[in-house]
C-alpha cells in the first residue's frame, strides 16, 4: 500500500528504482523527501529537485553506532586519534549517519562541565547527526541525586559504567546505586562487564615472569573474566528490577549467559563488535608490538567464539551491532606510549573500526547468507533507535522518518586498505580484506553526505539529537519474582534512607 504525505509541492530529494530494506521487510519504492524528512514512499513518485536513480541498489536506513570513542580522553590519561570531524566522516564514508559516543566523566570532574565542554567539540565539528552517552565515573550524591536526572530530561537516556580499569571501576553496591536511579529516570545502563581483580591478578603474574608482549594481554583477560563479570551485573539488575545491557560481548560462555538469562525473563539486552566477528586471540601474536593493533578489552576469542557471537545475533541474544571505535594511534600518542618497551598492561586498549563497521557485516553476513537483510538492518539501525530512545525518528525508512538513506551497491567489491579510511588512525586490523557490498551514496537528513567518494558537507552540519525514553524501558512492569525489593527504584533518594 502507499504511504505518503503529498501535498506541499514538489519533493526537495526523490530516490527512485532502488529496494528498501527495512528491519521488517523489503520493498520496490521511491522515496520522496521534503525539508529533511520522508514524505512518501511509493512507486512512481515525480522526480524532485534533486533525483536520483538506484536502480540495482539497496536503500537502507542509515546505520547507527552507538558505541564509539570520538574526541574522548581514557581512563589511562590517552586522547584518542579521532575528533568529532574525523570520526563523524569516516562514520558516513561506513554508511553510518547517526553515532551515539561517550562524554567520560574522570572520578575528579563535574558532569556539567564535562558535558558542556564535549557538547561544544561535538557542535563544532560533526558532519553527521549525533548523541551522547555518560560514563559515570563517580556516582556520588551529587551525580545521582542532582545530575544524572537533569541531563535524562536533557535527552541523554543512556550511561556507561565500568567493573574493570583502576580509574573507573565501580563496585556492586556503586552499580546498585547506579541502577536504582537509572530504573526511577528511565535510562539505559550499559555495562562493561569483566571481573577486575581476576584480570589484576593474571596480570601480575604474567609481567613478574617477563610476559610483556602484547599476546599476554589475551590471557590476562581470560574469558572466565567477562562471564563471571556479566553473570553478576545480570543478578544485580534482577535485585532491582531494571534492564541492563552488556556491551562488546566476546566470549561463548558469555553469550551463552545472556542467552540462558533471557529465556527466564531477565532483562538484559547485549551488543557485540566486527572485532568478535572478524578477529581472533591469536592476531596478537605477532612480532615486536604489532600485535599491540589488535588489542582491545575484552580480547577476541577464538574460532568457537565468533560462531558463538554469529548464532547470538542470529536468535536475537545479541540485539545491536556497534563498533567500539577507540581510535589509538600506533605511536607513543596511542598504543606505545614507552615504544617498544610498552607492556601489555600499559599499550592504550581499543581498535578502530567506525568505517568498516557495516560493509564487514554487509560482505560477510549478507552476502554471503549468514543473515537476511531485514536482519542487518534491524542490527545496524533499527533496534539502535529503539534500544537507546532514538525511534522513530531514526532506524527505518518510513514515513515521518528522517530521511538518513545509505545507498548500498551490492556488487561494489573493495579491498580494505588503511589508506582509504577516513579516520586518523593510520592503520586498519581488517587490512588486505576483500570486501563484497559498499555505501556508495550517503544521505543524513536529505542532506548528500557522501557522493562520488567525496564529503559534500561541512563540518557542523551534523545536529545534536535529543533521545527519548528506551524501548526497552517502557511499560516495565516489576518483576514478580523481586516483590518487595523492585520497589526500591523508586526512592526520590537513594541516600536518604526512606
Amino acid at each position: 500500500m502507499a504511504t505518503s504525505k503529498q501535498d506541499s509541492g514538489p519533493f526537495d530529494l526523490t530516490i527512485r528504482n532502488g529496494r528498501i530494506g527495512n528491519a521488517d521487510g523489503t520493498r520496490f519504492a521511491d522515496i520522496g523527501v521534503r525539508d529533511g524528512v520522508i514524505v512518501a514512499i511509493e512507486q512512481g513518485l515525480p522526480a524532485g529537485k534533486e533525483d536520483v536513480d538506484a536502480t540495482g541498489l539497496w536503500l537502507l536506513p542509515g546505520g547507527i553506532d552507538s558505541h564509539t570513542h570520538i574526541e574522548q580522553l581514557s581512563g589511562m590519561g590517552v586522547m584518542c586519534a579521532d575528533d568529532f570531524y574525523s570520526g563523524t566522516v569516516a562514520a558516513a564514508f561506513g554508511g553510518t549517519t547517526t553515532i551515539l559516543s561517550f562524554c567520560a566523566q574522570h572520578r575528579q570532574d563535574r558532569i556539567p562541565d564535562v558535558l558542556a565542554d564535549y557538547a561544544q567539540r561535538a557542535k563544532e565539528k560533526a558532519v553527521i547527526d549525533y548523541g551522547f552517552h555518560l560514563i559515570l565515573a563517580n556516582p556520588d550524591e551529587q551525580s545521582l541525586v542532582h545530575d544524572l536526572p537533569r541531563i535524562i530530561k536533557d535527552g541523554i537516556t543512556s550511561l556507561k559504567v565500568y567493573m574493570t580499569y583502576d580509574k573507573l571501576k565501580l563496585d556492586d553496591y556503586q552499580l546498585l546505586d547506579v541502577l536504582a536511579v537509572a530504573g526511577e529516570q528511565g535510562a539505559m545502563v550499559m555495562l562493561h562487564a569483566e571481573n577486575h581483580d581476576m584480570i589484576r591478578w593474571i596480570a601480575k603474574r604474567l609481567l613478574e615472569r617477563g610476559h610483556a608482549a602484547p599476546k599476554y594481554h589475551t590471557i590476562a583477560h581470560d574469558a572466565l573474566a567477562e562471564s563471571e563479570a556479566t553473570n553478576r551485573a545480570i543478578a544485580l539488575s534482577r535485585l532491582v528490577d531494571v534492564p541492563v545491557l552488556i556491551v562488546h560481548v566476546a566470549g561463548e560462555e558469555t553469550v551463552d549467559i545472556i542467552r540462558k538469562a533471557q529465556q527466564l525473563g531477565a532483562k538484559v539486552f547485549a551488543e557485540s563488535c566486527p572485532q568478535y566477528l572478524f578477529l581472533e586471540a591469536s592476531d596478537a601474536d605477532k612480532l615486536g608490538m604489532e600485535g599491540a593493533k589488535f588489542c582491545c578489552s575484552p580480547p577476541p576469542g577464538d574460532k568457537a567464539s565468533q560462531e558463538a557471537v554469529w548464532a547470538g545475533f542470529k536468535d536475537g541474544t545479541l540485539s545491536v551491532y556497534s563498533s567500539d571505535h577507540a581510535p589509538y594511534r600506533f605511536d607513543a600518542s596511542g598504543k606505545l606510549p614507552k615504544g617498544d618497551a610498552t607492556t601489555f598492561k600499559e599499550m592504550a586498549n581499543g581498535v578502530p573500526g567506525i568505517e568498516l563497521r557495516l560493509p564487514l557485516l554487509f560482505s560477510e553476513g549478507v552476502m554471503k547468507g549468514r543473515l537476511s537483510i531485514e536482519e542487518f538492518v534491524a542490527l545496524t539501525a533499527t533496534n539502535h533507535a529503539r534500544m537507546y530512545g532514538l525511534a522513530p525518528r531514526k532506524g527505518a525508512i518510513a514515513v515521518g522518518a528522517d530521511a538518513d538513506v545509505a545507498l548500498w551497491d551490492p556488487a561494489c567489491k573493495v579491498v580494505v586498505d588503511a589508506a582509504m579510511l577516513h579516520d586518523r588512525v593510520g592503520y586498519t586490523p581488517y587490512e588486505g580484506r576483500e570486501l563484497q557490498g559498499w555505501p556508495v551514496r550517503v544521505y543524513s537528513r536529505g542532506r548528500c553526505v557522501v557522493k562520488d567518494k567525496e564529503l559534500q558537507v561541512e563540518r557542523g552540519s551534523g545536529q545534536f539529537i535529543a533521545r527519548t525514553r528506551p524501548e526497552p524501558m517502557i511499560d516495565r512492569k516489576p518483576s514478580a519474582e523481586r516483590g518487595l525489593f523492585s520497589g526500591l527504584v523508586g526512592l526520590k533518594n537513594p541516600f536518604s534512607g526512606k
